[in-house]
């Protein structure tokens, strides 16, 4: 039997800037994961499985009149692209083709299934190729693994950067700039997939960053899940008539990450916090522009009562719902703030940050 993981990710800055190459964020994976097994099927039909995905309502819209799914909100739709690209990989790197039966288990959400917003469909996609990877001995780094998960997410959703991706990749904290999907796209219908992944892809940059001893990351959860693809389409349509007003917005947002970047990178946590008090100015900003409401009332008071006991906060990638975080250092005392959040029904989520570690591999 094949097992194993891929973590959850939070955004700590710069998620909507992300989406255009050559504009940073900072994402950081996270203690809840989701789980993907594989065992050899008797016979020859295969099977998946997950309990937790099986009641999922499928949700739809309304687009000139028609009724319209929106498939980028059922994981079954990332674990199926992602069969299909490891599995076209495979066949090119001449590795035979079996059945199996595949089942997922998922911690990114709670008891009533409900999401955190913790990356749940990147996290599906990544622990599906790992899964693959092991299973056919495909022997993948972590950058083609990357890469086939990117590809089949971007199959699926169509938009967004892959940095939920690239976190639940390669674990910790992390600088991620995404890559030219125009260059990726034009290529991909053309070229093997096993040449594209070996390819440099313009634009792409993911490194591991050095975290200061006295940060802490605090999470909180507002009890109101959002959805990443919905808003993020909202803010691409919003944009056209303030195009200038959006291209300062992404030159703000890029000196801004960046100098939170050289905190992490000279220890100053000082820097950092200040860096992320003005990511969520800049994202009140982007609201006005934009009329896309990203930090919610729920999300305000979250960060407000953060910053009244010494943090700096801001809403966690989206927005509209879900967490924020919450950056202090250590002489500051965290369970007034854990009381008061409680008393606003807020959340407190016990979450750390995930270093990846090497899947489990049982035959």
């Amino acid at each position: 039997m094949i097992e194993v993981s891929a973590p959850g990710k939070l955004y700590i800055a710069g998620e909507y800037a992300v989406v255009e190459p050559g504009h940073p964020a900072i994402i950081v994976a996270v203690d809840q994961f989701i789980t993907v097994t594989i065992e050899h099927a008797i016979g020859s039909k295969g099977s998946i499985q997950s309990q937790q995905y099986s009641d999922l309502p499928i949700k739809w819209s309304r687009r000139k009149g028609e009724l319209v799914l929106d498939h980028r909100e059922n994981p079954f739709h990332y674990i199926l692209a992602a069969i299909r690209l490891t599995e076209r990989y495979a066949k090119e790197t001449n590795h035979p083709l079996h059945f199996y039966d595949l089942k997922v288990t998922s911690e990114l959400d709670n008891s009533n299934g409900r999401k955190y917003g913790l990356g749940s469909s990147g996290a599906v996609t990544v622990a599906t190729v790992k899964a693959l990877n092991a299973y056919y001995h495909l022997d993948l780094d972590l950058l083609t693994q990357f890469k086939l998960a990117a590809l089949a997410h971007l199959d699926v959703q169509g938009n967004g950067s892959c940095g939920d991706i690239a976190a639940s990749c390669f674990g910790g904290w992390i600088a991620f700039s995404t890559f030219d999907h125009q260059w990726v796209i034009e290529r991909y219908g053309n070229l093997p997939i096993s040449e594209l992944v070996k390819m440099d892809w313009p634009g792409l940059a993911i490194r591991p960053l050095p975290v200061p001893d006295k940060l802490r990351l605090l999470i909180g959860w507002t009890g109101s899940p959002a959805s990443t693809s919905d808003l993020v389409d909202q803010v691409h349509q919003s944009k056209k008539g303030r195009l200038q007003d959006y291209q300062t917005f992404l030159t703000q947002s890029k000196d801004c990450v960046e100098k939170m970047i050289a905190g992490f990178e000279t220890g100053n946590v000082s820097q950092i916090k200040q860096m992320l008090s003005l990511n969520r100015q800049l994202l009140n900003e982007l609201t006005s522009m934009t009329g896309v409401i990203i930090e919610t009332p729920a999300l305000k008071v979250l960060c407000d009562l953060a910053e009244n006991y010494g943090g700096a906060a801001k809403s966690s990638g989206a927005g509209g719902g879900d967490c924020g975080i919450v950056i202090v250092d250590q002489k500051t005392g965290i369970l007034p703030l854990m009381s008061a959040w409680e008393k606003a029904e807020i959340t407190p989520l016990p979450l750390h940050v995930y270093q990846c570690q090497e899947e489990r591999n049982e035959s």
